[in-house]
């Protein structure tokens, strides 16, 4: 690895110690579906964004619901306390398509109609308000 290359991940991992976020992948719903969900909590308290999916009526507020969870965790491991009410917001939260699994239908007149059945990845950071704040 060359020196410039070598001084990017470096730099790239200086970032990360102060990132804290969580990955969902390979979510068997649509993509468009999950968007809906994750509209709801982007720039929410964390803690507000978790009564709001725990009331939501959707499927996917379920798997986003403990996205976040996870997320907050991360957050209380690296900085070694427990997060407080009024302390973190929802930073970013984006939905990605994942790989589709194809299947055939049969139709009329020996056709056969497409059926994709569509997965995504969600990814979700959380940060302090107070950085938000600077």
């Amino acid at each position: 690895m060359g020196v410039r290359k070598r001084n990017a991940a470096d730099a790239i991992k200086e970032a990360r110690k102060t990132t804290y976020g969580a990955k969902l992948r390979n979510v068997p719903s649509s993509p468009r579906k999950m968007r809906l969900v994750v509209d709801m909590v982007r720039g929410q308290e964390a803690f507000k964004a978790l009564g709001i999916l725990k009331f939501s009526n959707k499927e996917a507020s379920r798997k986003v619901e403990k996205l976040l969870r996870s997320a907050i965790a991360n957050w209380e491991q690296k900085n070694e306390r427990k997060a407080e009410a009024g302390e973190l917001y929802v930073k970013t939260v984006f939905v990605d398509a994942a790989p589709m699994i194809k299947r055939m239908r049969p139709a009329p007149q020996g056709r056969g109609y497409r059926i994709r059945k569509r997965s995504n990845h969600v990814t979700l950071f959380v940060d302090t308000i107070d950085s938000k704040k600077n």
